[in-house]
């Protein structure tokens, strides 16, 4: 998630989340459950990166909070105002859910208590919008070990093959990507298999190269079928 003050969004998102913080490095602020031991799809885990540039249009990728009730649902709501959420305007095909934004702009929801995400813990989902949720269920099942779960002309749902942690959303939007994305997936290679391999195996899937003038970086940019960007990083 790109920030311009990573540290004062972290701390938004742990707080909103009631995970911890710890970095890596100047710029950075990565998040996770306390007691997390990666890798473990119960979780995804959220890297705060600060950016020089403002948020500018609307995020195709955004994150969805879960609640068990409607007390929990108002409470919750209640609490991330007082840590600096403000409210957004309703979004493509949002009709259900309290549309909030955190205090750099980025759109979330905060759902009505749904069967679905009894078990996901707090995040509910990683949303992202797309042209055709078709494809985009083909291509991310594929990269990933995710299991489609629903697929149809307007909506797609893959989530982790062990039935745990969040799902991975893909909702049909005729807006079309003009911006970087502020939030994007970071996917991570298993111990022992090759980066550079496992990145040609996402190129003949569909991926693309993508220069955000990252540079020399232990990470590799690709970017899905429909442009939305992703790093490989290194084995671990």
């Amino acid at each position: 998630m790109n920030a311009q003050d990573d540290a004062a969004l972290g701390r938004f998102w742990a707080q909103a989340l009631g995970w911890e913080t710890s970095s890596e490095g100047p710029g950075v602020t990565n998040l996770e459950p306390e007691g997390f031991a990666y890798p473990d799809p119960v979780a995804l885990c959220v890297d705060v990166l600060r950016v020089p540039e403002p948020k500018t249009v609307r995020n195709r990728v955004r994150v969805d909070l879960a609640t068990t009730s409607q007390a929990h649902r108002s409470d919750l709501v209640a609490r991330l105002e007082d840590l600096g959420a403000i409210p957004a305007g309703p979004g493509r095909g949002e009709a259900s859910g309290t549309a909030l934004a955190d205090p750099e702009g980025n759109e979330f929801r905060v759902l009505e208590p749904r069967s679905l995400y009894l078990d996901t813990g707090v995040m509910a989902a990683v949303v992202v919008d797309c042209a055709d949720p078709r494809v985009m269920a083909r291509f991310w099942g594929e990269a990933t070990d995710w299991t489609v779960h629903e697929v149809t002309d307007d909506h797609a749902l893959l989530r982790s093959s062990q039935r745990v942690g969040p799902y991975l959303e893909f909702v049909r939007s005729d807006e079309i990507k003009t911006v970087k994305n502020r939030t994007h997936l970071d996917l991570r290679p298993y111990p022992g298999d090759d980066q550079a391999a496992e990145a040609d195996r996402l190129r003949a899937l569909g991926a693309t190269d993508v220069d955000l003038g990252q540079g020399d970086v232990p990470w590799t940019v690709l970017a899905d079928p429909e442009g939305n960007e992703f790093c490989v990083l290194t084995p671990g």
